[in-house]
C-alpha cells in the first residue's frame, strides 16, 4: 500500500485544523491543494506530480482569495460603520447649540453630547447621527429633517 495519499491527506487535515484554530482563510486554500495531491496518489500519479499539483491548486487558491479580498471595498471606521454600531443613521433632536458646537441630547433614554459636523452655523432641530466617538454623538446637517 502506498501511504504518500494518507499523508497528503494527514497534511490536509492538519491544516484544516490550524485554520479552525487561527481563523485564518487561507490555511484552507493550501489544505484544498493538499486533498488535489491526495487525489492525484490515488489516481496514480508520480511525487513530481504530487507536488505540482499541490503547488498549483493551493498555491492558485490562495492567489486568488487574496486577490479577490483585495479587491473588496474597505468598511468605514467602527465609529461610523452601520454594520457594526446600530446608532449611525438614527436622529436625536438638538433644542439649542452651545457656543463651542456642542449641544446636549437625549437619545435612548440618557443624556448624550452631541458635537455638530458642519461647515454652517448649527441651529435647533434633527440631525442624523454619522459618528459616535466615546460618549458623544457626532450629528451632521445632511441628515436633518
Amino acid at each position: 500500500m502506498d501511504w504518500t495519499a494518507t499523508w497528503w491527506w494527514i497534511g490536509a487535515g492538519v491544516l484544516v485544523a490550524v485554520e479552525l484554530a487561527t481563523g485564518t482563510f487561507y490555511l484552507l486554500m493550501l489544505s484544498l491543494g493538499m486533498a488535489t495531491a491526495a487525489i492525484a496518489a490515488h489516481l496514480g500519479a508520480g511525487l513530481t506530480w504530487q507536488v505540482v499539483t499541490a503547488a498549483v491548486v493551493g498555491g492558485g487558491a490562495t492567489a486568488a482569495w487574496h486577490l479577490r479580498h483585495a479587491r473588496e471595498p474597505r468598511s468605514a471606521p467602527v465609529q461610523s460603520n452601520r454594520d457594526a454600531n446600530l446608532d449611525i443613521g438614527e436622529t436625536v433632536r438638538v433644542d439649542a447649540w452651545n457656543a463651542d458646537r456642542t449641544a446636549r441630547v437625549t437619545y435612548r433614554g440618557s443624556g448624550w453630547t452631541a458635537v455638530f459636523r458642519g461647515d454652517t452655523a448649527p441651529t435647533p432641530g434633527v440631525y442624523k447621527i454619522v459618528e459616535i466617538n466615546g460618549n458623544r454623538l457626532v450629528v451632521s446637517t445632511t441628515g436633518s429633517i
